[in-house]
C-alpha cells in the first residue's frame, strides 16, 4: 500500500475528521489534505511523521481501539514512503529551479525536446511523473547546454549547483554535472527572481511605505541650488554624486517639466553603496513631492535577475501614479553603455565601456542649448520607445473599463491565478445576499452588482473563443479563521474589504464548479495552500500578464514584454509544509 492509502485507511479505522488529525497531530490541516491524496509525503525521519503516528496513537487511544501502536504504524508507514518517491521529488524541485533561474522557454524546451508543453508544465508541477526519468533528464539537458551556454548563463548555473565556471567549459562536462544535480543535487526551495518579485508585490502596502519614509513631513527646500556648469564626474565614487546633484538641481528648480530618466549603465557597483541608495530613493521621493512625472526607458536586456532587482526597487513608484515605464526593442551594448537624465533646467548624461564601469564619466550642464539638445534627445528616444507596462489606478477606471473590452477580444487562451473565486461564477442571488450582510451604501451596492454583471458578460465573450483556467487555493476552516477569504473587487477599484462567511466561500466554490460543467472552455484547477493573498495574475499565454493588485492600492499592470511575459508565464508557486 502506498503512504496516501495508509493515511486513509487508518482515519477510516479511527472515525475521525481530517481536521481532528491535524488538531491532535499538531500539523496543518492543509498538510494532511496533502498527505491523504498523496500529493506529498514526508521524509522517513522527519518531524511531521513522528508528529503523525503520535497523533494516532493518541486518538486510538482515546477511542479505545486496539491494533494501533506507534511501532506497527511506524513501520508501515516507513515502507511505504518509497525512497525512489523522494529521489523523484529531488529531481523536481531541482528541475523547477532550473527552469526559473534561466528564465527557460518551456515552448522552446517542448519543441526541442519533441515534449507537449502542457505535459512540461504538468511534469514541472508534480502532476506528472516522466515514464523513462532517464530520458527525459537528457532530453532537458541536451536542450540547455545548445541554448543556455553564454557566459551569464553558465555563470547562473555554477551559482546553482554549485560547481565552478571551469567545469562547465565543454559541452560534456556541462551535460553530465546537469544530468547529476538533477538527479542527486541537494533541493532546497528558493525563492526565484520572479517569485520574489511577486511576492513582493502582494505584500506591499503603499500607505505603510509613506508612513515608513515621512513622505507626508517632506518639505521642498526654496534655496535655490548653485551647480558648476558644465561639469564632469569621473569613476564611479563621483558617478554617485553626479546623479544626486541632478536631483538637486530639478527638484529645487522651479520648473515643472518631466523628469526622463534613461540608463543601461551597470546597477550592482553603483548599489553596493547604500547610503547612496537610501540618497538616490529620497531624491525620487522628492521628486515625486513636487509633483513631477518621471518618464523612465527601462533596460530590459539585462541578465534576469538584474532586471528583476530593477524592478522591484520601482515597485513602490510605480504605485504613486506619477510614473511611465517604457523599453527600448531589439536593443544590445555588448560594448558601450550610455546613460541620459533630463529634466527642466538640467541634463545628466554618462557613458562607459562594457566592464569598465569603474573608468566612466558622466556630465552635468545646465546650459540652456546643451538642455535643449538633451531633452530632444529624450523626445527622440521616447518616440522609438514602447510602453514596459500599463498602468491603472482608481483615476483612469474608465480608460480599464475601455481596455478590459479590449482585452475580452484578445485571442490566446488564458490561465489565471486567483486569490479567491472569481466574481462572474457567483449567481447574482448570492452576491446580493453577501454585499446586503456587509451593509454597503446603496451607491456601494448597486456600483458592485453592476460591475459583477459586467464582468460575467465579459467572461461569456472570453470564452466563445478562448480557453480559461482558473487558478486558486479551497483553504480550510482552520485556515480561513485566520485569513478571511475577500470578495476580489479589484477590477471595480473597490478597496474595502468584504469578507465571505466560511458557508459563503463554499457554495461560491461549488457555484464555481457548476459554472465549469456548463462551459466546457472553462476549467478550475484547486490547490491546497494561498499563493498570494492581495494580486490576482490573468495570463493570455505568449501575449500579455495583468497583474492586478487588490488593495492599498488597488492598482492592474499590463505587460507584454515578452521576456517578463514568458517568466510570468514559468512561474510555478511553490508548495511547502
Amino acid at each position: 500500500m502506498k503512504f496516501k492509502d495508509y493515511i486513509n485507511q487508518y482515519i477510516e479505522i479511527l472515525g475521525c475528521s481530517a481536521k481532528e488529525l491535524a488538531d491532535t497531530c499538531g500539523l496543518s490541516a492543509a498538510v494532511i489534505s496533502r498527505y491523504r491524496t498523496g500529493e506529498r509525503e514526508p521524509a522517513a525521519d522527519s518531524e511531521q511523521l513522528e508528529k503523525l503516528i503520535t497523533g494516532f496513537t493518541k486518538l486510538a487511544e482515546e477511542k479505545d481501539i486496539a491494533g494501533m501502536s506507534a511501532e506497527k504504524l511506524r513501520a508501515e508507514l516507513d515502507a511505504s514512503l518509497n525512497l525512489k518517491n523522494n529521489t523523484y521529488d529531488n529531481f523536481i524541485t531541482n528541475f523547477d529551479r532550473l527552469i526559473s533561474t534561466l528564465n527557460i522557454n518551456m515552448k522552446a524546451l517542448a519543441k526541442a525536446s519533441s515534449f507537449d508543453v502542457s505535459y512540461l508544465y504538468r511534469v514541472r508541477s508534480g502532476q506528472r511523473r516522466p515514464s523513462d526519468l532517464n530520458v527525459f533528464c537528457s532530453n532537458v539537458c541536451r536542450y540547455i547546454v545548445s541554448r543556455h551556454n553564454t557566459p551569464a548563463d553558465k555563470e547562473l548555473v555554477a551559482s546553482l549547483t554549485g560547481c565552478t565556471i571551469e567545469q562547465l567549459q565543454t559541452d560534456t562536462s556541462y551535460m553530465d554535472l546537469l544530468q547529476n544535480w538533477l538527479h542527486n543535487g541537494a533541493a532546497t526551495h528558493t525563492a526565484s527572481d520572479m517569485e520574489q518579485f511577486l511576492n513582493n508585490l502582494d505584500s506591499f502596502n503603499l500607505d505603510e511605505y509613506i508612513r515608513a519614509i515621512h513622505f507626508d513631513e517632506l518639505k521642498i527646500p526654496t534655496v535655490p541650488f548653485q551647480i558648476y556648469s558644465p561639469r564632469s564626474y569621473y569613476g564611479i565614487k563621483e558617478m554617485r554624486k553626479g546623479e544626486l546633484d541632478f536631483f538637486k538641481h530639478t527638484v529645487l528648480s522651479k520648473s515643472m517639466e518631466p523628469i526622463f530618466m534613461c540608463s543601461d549603465m551597470p546597477m550592482s557597483d553603483m548599489a553596493k553603496d547604500m547610503d547612496f541608495n537610501r540618497k538616490w530613493m529620497f531624491a525620487i521621493a522628492m521628486s515625486l513631492k513636487k509633483g513631477l512625472h518621471l518618464n523612465i526607458i527601462h533596460h530590459i536586456d539585462r541578465p534576469f535577475h538584474e532586471m528583476m532587482l530593477g524592478l522591484e526597487s520601482w515597485i513602490p513608484i510605480y504605485m504613486t501614479g506619477q510614473v511611465s515605464p517604457y523599453h527600448l526593442p531589439n536593443v544590445s551594448t555588448q560594448i558601450y553603455h550610455h546613460f541620459n537624465y533630463v529634466s527642466g533646467t538640467v541634463a545628466l548624461t554618462g557613458e562607459c565601456i562594457n566592464g569598465h564601469h569603474d573608468r566612466g564619466k558622466y556630465y552635468l550642464t545646465n546650459n540652456r542649448e546643451e538642455v535643449a539638445y538633451y531633452k530632444q534627445k529624450a523626445a527622440d528616444l521616447l518616440a522609438k520607445a514602447q510602453l514596459l507596462m500599463e498602468i491603472f489606478r482608481a483615476e483612469s477606471e474608465t480608460r480599464f473599463e475601455a481596455y478590459q473590452q479590449v482585452e475580452t477580444h484578445e485571442e490566446g487562451n488564458r490561465h489565471n491565478i486567483l486569490s479567491a473565486p472569481p466574481i462572474y461564477t457567483m449567481t447574482p442571488e448570492l452576491l446580493a445576499q453577501i454585499l446586503n450582510r456587509a451593509a454597503l451604501s446603496g451607491e456601494d451596492l448597486k456600483k458592485l452588482l453592476h460591475h459583477a454583471k459586467k464582468q460575467r458578460e465579459l467572461m461569456e465573450k472570453t470564452l466563445e473563443h478562448a480557453d480559461i483556467c482558473d487558478e486558486f487555493a479551497v483553504i480550510s476552516e482552520e485556515e480561513f479563521l485566520t485569513h478571511p477569504a475577500q470578495l476580489s473587487f479589484e477590477d471595480a477599484f473597490y478597496e474595502t474589504d468584504i469578507p465571505y462567511t466560511y458557508e459563503e466561500y463554499l457554495a461560491h466554490i461549488r457555484l464555481t464548479k457548476d459554472f465549469a460543467m456548463i462551459h466546457p472552455r472553462y476549467r478550475l484547477h484547486t490547490l491546497v495552500q494561498q499563493t498570494f493573498r492581495n494580486i490576482q495574475i490573468r495570463i493570455i499565454e505568449g501575449k500579455l500578464v495583468r497583474i492586478s493588485k487588490s488593495r492599498t492600492p488597488v492598482i492592474h499592470f499590463v505587460i507584454r514584454h515578452p521576456k517578463m511575459v514568458q517568466a510570468i508565464e514559468n512561474f510555478v508557486a511553490p508548495v511547502t509544509e
